[in-house]
């Protein structure tokens, strides 16, 4: 059981004065009843409950009083709570209306039991059952697939990981770095895959963990198809996804096919639901307030980059390469980059958005943009150590700021820069490996 960042969230909860009932999402297998089976270790009394399983399911049956339902844990998993610190853990709650409804009755009557949630279907039973979180009553944790640093340490790079968060990174590791980045941006950060891989070393060995992973996110979605040709367009999407991420996307014949455009948008949305996509919408603006515009295409962006290259049979290009350059014609890196800087903070599900300037004779796309204060902050993604930066050179024209980031292979650095049309700027050049550490980095040179 490796070390997750949201084990230092889990313990800053479990502090707090005006604690309420959390609830961690996130997709299936990402490591989330691992992570509260860990956490429980700081307890003196554990009770999971399961509602995949029908005798967990039955204590929420009815709508008992908050006081029954604790009897019926207690009587059920054989546990006394009245002593000690009691943490209550509710996996696959999506299961349960009332269980769902019962949150509330955990935070006003009982505050002192430690109450904490999982699920990961939880926005499509919502909102096929139509119900809504107690709201002011629970609070939120989002969990993703292992970030870079979460595979340093699981990898016993302590040492190197230390000089990263630091940000002191010696030139003399910049290459180990970029070699490991690698490996990580192969296999991807699913738990078992980085197990796996750790343990033996061996890419062959993770086929069927892979094929075991797809099987399971087809099913789950599939489950609330309203109907059998809604699960045909569920399974075509899901199928085409690998080969149409990170490229902007049109609902209508999606993956070649001949669906309509409201068929495949409700299917990719429903996938989006289960946190196994996200549908990256553009801003038009470059200043406070953002503006996105829902009209217009938006980016695919999936859950794990080791899936994509596993379902679009790209792995083997990793091993040719000293950086991200030739990868899956670039798309990798833009890839990779966002799923780590969505994984750099589990207290919110932010999606980093693009820029788009789309005019007839001037199209401009910037890869991401990050508000950070009260700045606009674009950045482009290259997948080597060059590349053109006319659509940032756009944006900082049309913009106020004067700063930018540029992640890309080579070292770290910060250089002045200029625009075509003279404006002058500084530019934050971070190698692919730092994202994590991105918004620290821009706050520290801006």
């Amino acid at each position: 059981m490796y070390y997750r960042k949201i084990q230092d969230d889990l313990k800053i909860w479990k502090i707090k004065k005006d604690r309420k009932p959390l609830i961690i999402r996130g997709a299936r297998q990402v490591g989330k009843t691992t992570v509260v089976n860990l956490f429980a270790e700081e307890f003196d009394n554990f009770i999971p409950l399961n509602l995949e399983l029908f005798e967990d399911r039955e204590i929420f049956k009815k709508e008992y009083s908050i006081d029954e339902i604790i009897s019926a844990i207690q009587i059920l998993k054989g546990k006394n709570i009245s002593s000690g610190k009691t943490l209550i853990f509710i996996d696959e709650i999506q299961n349960s209306a009332i269980a769902v409804k019962m949150l509330r009755y955990f935070y006003e009557k009982r505050p002192d039991l430690f109450i904490i949630a999982a699920g990961s279907l939880l926005e499509i039973f919502l909102e096929r059952d139509e119900i809504s979180f107690p709201v002011g009553r629970i609070e939120f944790l989002y969990m993703y697939p292992f970030n870079f640093y979460e595979f340093l340490d699981a990898k016993n790079e302590k040492q190197i990981l230390n000089l990263i968060l630091k940000g002191n990174v010696p030139d003399f590791i910049h290459h180990t770095l970029m070699k490991y980045f690698l490996n990580f941006s192969m296999i991807g950060g699913m738990p078992e895959i980085i197990q796996t891989f750790l343990e033996t070393s061996d890419i062959n060995s993770l086929k069927s963990i892979y094929e075991s992973l797809f099987v399971s996110y087809t099913t789950d979605a599939e489950k609330y198809a309203r109907n059998q040709t809604m699960k045909q367009i569920l399974r075509h999407c899901l199928s085409s996804i690998c080969q149409e991420t990170g490229k902007r996307i049109k609902f209508q014949n999606f993956g070649n096919s001949n669906y309509r455009s409201r068929e495949v948008g409700e299917a990719l949305k429903t996938i989006e639901k289960a946190m196994l996509i996200n549908l990256v919408y553009p801003v038009i603006n470059s200043d406070l307030p953002l503006v996105f515009d829902y009209k217009r295409a938006p980016k695919l962006h999936f859950l794990d980059i080791g899936l994509i290259n596993y379902f679009a049979g790209i792995q083997s290009e990793y091993i040719k390469q000293e950086d991200l350059n030739s990868v899956f014609k670039g798309i990798a890196a833009e890839q990779i980059v966002r799923q780590e800087l969505i994984a750099s903070d589990y207290t919110t599900n932010f999606v980093p958005p693009i820029w788009t300037r789309e005019k007839k004779y001037s199209n401009a796309e910037v890869d991401l943009v990050l508000q950070i204060d009260n700045l606009v902050i674009p950045i482009e993604v290259k997948s080597g150590a060059t590349g053109s930066l006319r659509s940032l050179h756009q944006f900082l024209d049309e913009s106020k700021i004067d700063f930018a980031v540029r992640i890309y292979s080579d070292k770290m650095k910060i250089e002045d820069a200029k625009t075509p049309e003279g404006k002058k700027y500084r530019l934050l050049n971070v190698p692919h490996y730092l994202t994590g550490n991105l918004r620290k980095l821009i706050k520290q040179y801006i």
